[in-house]
């Protein structure tokens, strides 16, 4: 079953990450689409998809996940440097 998740962030009005966007299977390819279409980069975790499938839509990313959402977003920044 393929899994995804979209985050959003805006540090003017939020404090973490939110759940923008989450689906399975064909909701889940759409995501991808979409993120391919507005060339935002793409990162395969399956373990993150999986904690981060289980926060409410429009929720803000929990504590606990602070880390590894960090880390990708991270992997975002130095993707669309290059």
């Amino acid at each position: 079953m393929k899994k995804a998740v979209a985050l959003k962030y805006d540090k003017t009005t939020n404090n973490a990450p939110l759940v923008n966007a989450k689906g399975e299977n064909k909701s889940a390819q759409k995501i991808i689409e979409i993120a391919k279409e507005h060339n935002i980069p793409i990162k395969e975790d399956k373990e993150l998809v999986e904690l981060l499938s289980k926060v409410e839509l429009n929720q803000e990313v929990p504590q606990n996940l602070y880390k590894a959402v960090a880390e990708l977003f991270s992997f975002i920044y130095k993707a669309s440097k290059s």
